[in-house]
């Protein structure tokens, strides 16, 4: 099960709907092993594509030296299809390579850039074997409120 706060969940989804028609993507890392996502590191889709996303090489080096500095890793993993269901495709499939973490998917589909419902479903990716996985979506850290 994927718990993560209302804060990082919108966080993603506004980036999804701004990034539309073009896939979305970025990271939410959290301490190594705490299985909690803390820190939102939106990324830019370096294919520009409604269809396919890539990380830019430079920006995800930088991404995981910094977190390696803070004794994080990839707690999530996320992208949007901006015209399909949120499930992985069988590239999403095949670029899965962080066994720990949780592969989430944002479909803008139906709304776009507006405001309106999306999917937003989380998945687990191991060997190739994809596992839908409940999410709980749970209130704001205190330190993300006090910090407000």
């Amino acid at each position: 099960m994927l718990r993560i706060d209302r804060d990082t969940r919108d966080a993603i989804v506004e980036h999804a709907r701004r990034d539309h028609p073009d896939e979305a993507c970025g990271v939410v890392a959290g301490p190594e092993g705490s299985d909690r996502p803390e820190r939102f590191v939106p990324m830019v889709n370096a294919a520009g594509s409604p269809t396919f996303y890539e990380f830019d090489s430079t920006d995800l080096l930088a991404l995981y030296r910094e977190m390696d500095e803070r004794g994080e890793e990839p707690v999530v993993v996320y992208h949007s299809h901006t015209a399909t269901e949120a499930y992985p495709s069988r590239t999403d499939v095949g670029l899965a390579q962080e066994p720990n973490a949780h592969y989430v998917l944002v479909g803008t589909r139906d709304c776009g850039n507006s405001p309106g419902p999306v999917e937003f479903r989380s998945y687990r990716i191991v060997d190739g074997e994809v596992t839908e996985e409940e999410v709980l979506v749970v209130p704001p850290r205190e330190e993300s409120r006090s910090q407000a």
